[in-house]
């Protein structure tokens, strides 16, 4: 069943690739409904694996599968955004991009859901060429495809090294979810090495972010609305699941650095979304800034922060979609994603407005919904931690998220109109269902997060509980 979970949305979407049909409301709805499929199959496939060994030599491996506490909370995200990224689809050749949507997601999938290594390795790298040839296919500028493909590739290609590495130290790679392997040798710094730099890459964090703000403006609004709120939560995912688990004394070795490296992107990211003119570039720098708070949360080795960065983790997944999403819909409406173009829409946009408004009191950490929640738990960890200049600096970029996320608002919504901007209707029945499932998404989890609370740092590394103190 897991199997088939994963290879449901990859090989439906590459016949679509094939078919290449240009009817989008049956693109439309077969994708919407494979994604819909694939929710439910997550849910009721909770707790089931599925192992197929393909290797025996020079180290054991299997394309072994099956969700962890915090994977599978991850995958209903990946395809409750699926859905609702399918469903706001709006884009020539529709066929093929969805397509395109369909492998990306099923790549996914086997990187949250594999309990090998080098499966992870193989599905990680698998998921960078849908968001590469929607970028040659669909966007301005080849230059941004090809910045994606090199950093990505980059990262994938020192993942495998590493993968290697560990699967000839240890003797094999089917690993994920267990608590006794326990790497020992001169070797395992570069192993950690070459996994911290792939999932820093993926995050990414500063400074190995300059593929991300190209990337999330150049692609088209559903498909960066899935990379945003999933790609980018693979290399936190590495690190929890793969970093603590198996080499947690090099997690907090490094913990300085990678914690430096976290706050950079918190206040880099915050400060450069209050100077962009482009919506996308202001929640790609927001997302930057975002991300770089829950890399801190995890350096910190602290079980409170580490539970708020799950909760964030999936937070940020539900507004960053949400916002791409809306933001899409404007520039399909007013063909302009300048903020000094735009204006005065929620006069005559207010379903509209209304979502965006939505959003980005939840990017800014309004009480009641799911960001809040998450930054307030990560928060509490870190004070437990003795990083208490990590939590000025987080409550620092809280409030430019403030800022820039009004700001944004405004900038679309209120304020005086533009005179040349058309006139275009509010949003239409299948665009509220798009929006809608993210939006009950974040106010369900806001007011009741304790699902996701039930996940257990200790399953992955027992020394959290103290955290470091820098």
């Amino acid at each position: 069943m897991v199997f088939t979970l994963i290879l449901l949305p990859i090989v439906v979407g590459l016949a679509m690739l094939v078919m290449r049909s240009d009817n989008a409301q049956l693109n439309k709805g077969v994708g919407a409904l494979i994604a819909l499929v694939t929710f439910v199959m997550a849910v009721t496939t909770r707790g089931q694996e599925q192992s197929l060994r393909w290797l025996a030599r020079p180290f054991v491996s299997s394309f072994h599968f099956g969700s962890t506490s915090i994977s599978f909370w991850i995958v209903l995200l990946l395809a409750l955004c699926t859905f609702c990224a399918i469903l706001a689809t709006n884009v020539p050749r529709s066929g093929s991009f969805i397509g395109q949507m369909l492998v990306l997601e099923g790549a996914m999938l086997g990187v949250f859901l594999a309990r090998d290594l080098l499966a992870f390795a193989l599905f990680w790298d698998l998921m960078l060429l849908p968001v590469f040839f929607v970028l040659l296919g669909w966007g301005p500028h080849a230059a941004t495809a090809w910045r994606y493909f090199i950093y990505n590739f980059a990262g994938g290609l020192t993942l495998l090294l590493a993968t290697a590495a560990f699967g000839a130290l240890y003797g094999s790679t089917d690993v994920i979810g267990r608590t006794d392997v326990h790497l020992i040798g001169a070797w395992v710094p570069w192993i950690f090495a070459g996994f911290a730099f792939a999932f820093l890459v993926k995050t990414p964090v500063w400074p190995l972010h300059t593929w991300m703000p190209l990337t999330y403006s150049d692609t088209p609004a559903p498909m960066v609305a899935v990379v945003s709120a999933v790609q980018s939560k693979a290399g936190l995912y590495g690190f929890i699941a793969i970093g603590m688990a198996f080499m947690p004394d090099y997690i907090k070795q490094y913990a300085g650095i990678l914690i430096v490296l976290g706050a950079i992107s918190l206040l880099y990211g915050a400060f450069a979304s209050l100077t962009q003119n482009d919506t996308k570039r202001v929640v790609a720098y927001s997302s930057l800034s975002h991300l770089g708070l829950i890399v801190i949360a995890i350096a910190s080795c602290n079980a409170t922060a580490l539970q708020g960065a799950v909760i964030y983790i999936v937070a940020h997944g539900l507004f960053s979609a949400m916002l791409f999403i809306v933001l899409g819909f404007v520039e399909a409406r007013e063909d302009t994603r300048s903020l000094h173009r735009l204006g005065g829409l929620g006069a005559a946009n207010p379903k509209l407005a209304g979502a965006l408004c939505i959003a980005a009191l939840a990017a800014l950490g309004l009480p009641g919904l799911a960001g809040f929640v998450g930054e307030i738990i990560i928060l509490i960890g870190l004070y437990q931690a003795g990083l208490l200049w990590a939590v000025i600096l987080a409550l620092v970029a809280i409030v430019l998220a403030s800022a820039y996320m009004l700001r944004l608002f405004q900038g679309v919504m209120n304020g005086p109109s533009v005179a040349d901007l058309p006139v275009r209707s509010d949003l239409s029945w299948m665009e509220g269902l798009a929006l809608a499932p993210l939006a009950l998404a974040l106010v369900v989890l806001g007011v009741n997060p304790h699902a996701l609370t039930t996940f257990d740092p200790a399953a992955y590394n027992a020394t959290t509980s103290q955290g470091v103190s820098r």
